[in-house]
C-alpha cells in the first residue's frame, strides 16, 4: 500500500490541474451562450476546446482509480465504437436515423467523421457511468450490481443525449437531421436516434466494462462527484442556450433530468 500512495497522489494532482482549464473554458462558453453567441466563429472553437478538455479531465478522474493503460484502453473502445456507429449511420441511417454532419463539428477523419464525435461519446458514457456509480453506491455489494450499473449508464447516457441534441443540432449545427417517414421527433431528432444511442452505449459497455472494473476490489474509494459536476455542467449550457432560443420544452427537460439524477446521486454518494 505504501508503494501505491505516491502514484495516487500524482494522479490526484494531475486531475486537479486538468480541471483548471475546464472550469475556465466552461465559464467562457457559458458567458457566450448567455450573450447569445451565434454558430461558428470563436464560440465554436471554444465549444470544441471545452469538449476536448472535459474528455481529458474525465480520463484523469478515471486514472485515480485505474492505471492509465486501462483508462486509455476503455477510452479507445468507447471512441471507436461510438465513432464507427455514427459513421455507419451516416451512410445507412442505422442506428441513429438520417443526418449529416455540419462543418461546425470540426475537422473530419477520412472526410467523414468529425473528431468531436468520438470525444463526445467518451465524455457522455464515462460520466454517466460515474453518476450511476454514485446513485448505486448503497447497493455496490449486491451480486447484480454490475448489471444495474450498466442499465443506469445506458439510461443516463440517453437522457443526456435528449438534453444535448437540441443544442448540438438546432443551435450549433454539429449535425443536421433529415426528415423520416415517422412524424415523431424531439426537436428535430427522430426517436430512433435515442434508441440507437441506448444500443450503442450498451455495446460500448459490453466491451469496456471488463477494463473499467477496479483491479483492487477490496480497496474502498470515497465518493467521486466529478462525473456529476461534468454532467450538470453540460445540462446547464444546454438549458441556457435553449432558453435563449425560447425552446422551453427542452429547458424543462434539462431541469427534470438534472434533478432526477442529482438527488439520488448525492444521496448515494453520502452512503
Amino acid at each position: 500500500m505504501e508503494e501505491i500512495q505516491p502514484a495516487v497522489r500524482r494522479a490526484e494532482r494531475v486531475h486537479l490541474l486538468a480541471n483548471i482549464p475546464v472550469v475556465v473554458v466552461f465559464f467562457m462558453v457559458l458567458y457566450q451562450v448567455v450573450a447569445g453567441a451565434g454558430v461558428g466563429g470563436p464560440f465554436n472553437w471554444l465549444l470544441c476546446w471545452l469538449i476536448a478538455l472535459a474528455a481529458f479531465s474525465t480520463l484523469t478522474a478515471l486514472a485515480r482509480q485505474l492505471q492509465w493503460q486501462y483508462v486509455l484502453t476503455a477510452a479507445f473502445i468507447c471512441g471507436l465504437v461510438g465513432g464507427l456507429s455514427h459513421a455507419f449511420s451516416l451512410d445507412s441511417g442505422i442506428p441513429f436515423g438520417p443526418f449529416v454532419f455540419g462543418p461546425e463539428a470540426g475537422p473530419q477523419f477520412f472526410s467523414k467523421l468529425p473528431w468531436t464525435v468520438p470525444v463526445i461519446w467518451l465524455v457522455v458514457v464515462f460520466n454517466s457511468r460515474g453518476v450511476g456509480r454514485l446513485i448505486l453506491r448503497p447497493w455496490r455489494k449486491m451480486r447484480t450490481y454490475g448489471f444495474w450499473l450498466i442499465g443506469f449508464t445506458v439510461v443516463l447516457s440517453t437522457l443526456f443525449d435528449l438534453a444535448m441534441d437540441p443544442f448540438m443540432g438546432r443551435w450549433q449545427h454539429f449535425w443536421l437531421w433529415s426528415p423520416t417517414k415517422l412524424p415523431l421527433t424531439w426537436e428535430g431528432a427522430p426517436l430512433i436516434n435515442f434508441l440507437g444511442w441506448m444500443f450503442v452505449t450498451l455495446l460500448i459497455l459490453a466491451f469496456a466494462t471488463p477494463v473499467l472494473i477496479k483491479k483492487q476490489p477490496g480497496q474502498r474509494n470515497p465518493s467521486d462527484y466529478h462525473p456529476l459536476v461534468v454532467w450538470l455542467g453540460g445540462l446547464t449550457i444546454f438549458a441556457v442556450a435553449m432558453g435563449r432560443q425560447g425552446i422551453w420544452g427542452a429547458v424543462i427537460l434539462d431541469a427534470v433530468v438534472a434533478v432526477a439524477a442529482t438527488v439520488p446521486a448525492i444521496r448515494g454518494g453520502r452512503w
